[in-house]
């Protein structure tokens, strides 16, 4: 299934498009110039702000961010994504269910799915799969939801726990082929949704498996399969997770012998066409704002369409068709 396609929807879509085709023209022909006539395209909300493991290179794995240390561990309550819904439901086209923690924590989950599903918006959800049970399985498939990914970076429980620390692989195993059970069972229609995503991060420690994978993803139960680059902290003299090959890595080693972030293009379209919403509501330009350093305000106390194209939201914007935000010179998009 696709996000119903309405007047509003397709008019916001193209005056996102266009938006951000000005926005770059301007940046070439006045250095500054961001034009916004349009509200999110897609919106990534929040679920959970926790998470059971401890990934090495992920902000929460990795103890927390300041921010968890000083708002604290949450799940977001069903007043704050009825607020989210209710402001995008008319213009956007798809609903993301993951930030920075792990989504299935959040006990409403599948009714926030229904609830988007109903209101005509495309919904993804990113899982470690380590919270899934049958029933969990059962309620997503039939909530309505369109698309899942199972985050499983290795096939043996050596390189899996490489990094997912705290997981059980046959945990991920057993949440595929739940979802696929719920899926043959399903009466809801021809098309059985959600399509299952196996995503691996391209890691050193399991790049012996990457063909492994694509003989035998679908025998696991999924239908699809995407491999990732991984985000790594402190890799200027290299990193034990870096692959081998230079070509799947997001760093290049130069003549100093140290490595450096892959030149990434100026203008990210990511900034125009959506936004990340928090557990508590805070409005994010995007998924690597992780600290919530460029926030644009909170969807509690203004509008959604306000902060969108407000001082701070328009500011992130100029700066980044120069690259200028760190997030964006660390962004893998």
């Amino acid at each position: 299934m696709s996000a119903v396609l309405t007047k509003s929807r397709v008019s916001n879509a193209l005056r996102c498009y266009g938006s951000y085709a000005l926005s770059r023209l301007g940046s070439v022909l006045f250095r500054t110039s961001v034009t916004v006539h349009h509200a999110p395209m897609f919106v990534s909300v929040e679920p959970a702000n926790i998470c059971q493991l401890r990934c090495p290179e992920c902000p929460v794995g990795r103890g927390g961010s300041e921010r968890l240390k000083v708002k604290g561990e949450r799940t977001m309550p069903m007043e704050v994504f009825r607020r989210v819904l209710a402001e995008v439901k008319e213009t956007a086209l798809v609903m993301q269910f993951y930030f920075q923690g792990e989504p299935l924590l959040n006990t409403n989950l599948p009714e926030m799915i229904r609830e988007a599903h109903e209101a005509g918006l495309y919904t993804i959800v990113s899982t470690n799969a380590q919270a899934m049970t049958k029933e969990r399985a059962e309620e997503l498939v039939s909530s309505g939801l369109d698309r899942i990914i199972i985050s499983m970076d290795g096939l043996r429980e050596e390189t899996y726990s490489a990094y997912r620390v705290g997981g059980d692989i046959e945990r991920c195993k057993a949440a595929i082929r739940w979802l696929r059970e719920a899926k043959d069972h399903s009466s809801s229609g021809v098309r059985r949704t959600p399509v299952i995503e196996l995503q691996c991060l391209r890691l050193k420690s399991n790049e012996q498996e990457w063909t492994l994978f694509k003989r035998e993803y679908r025998a696991l139960g999924a239908d699809r399969l995407v491999f990732k680059t991984a985000q790594l902290y402190d890799y200027e003299n290299g990193h034990p997770l870096m692959p081998s090959e230079a070509r799947y890595s997001r760093y290049i080693q130069g003549k100093d012998g140290k490595y450096h972030r892959r030149a990434m293009s100026k203008g990210c379209f990511r900034v125009w066409s959506g936004a990340v919403i928090t557990t508590d509501g805070t409005v994010l330009p995007c998924c690597y704002d992780k600290g919530h350093e460029h926030a644009y305000g909170n969807i509690m106390q203004t509008p959604l369409a306000e902060l969108f194209s407000n001082e701070k939201a328009m500011s992130f914007r100029r700066a980044a068709m120069e690259q200028g935000p760190a997030i964006c010179r660390e962004c893998g998009k």
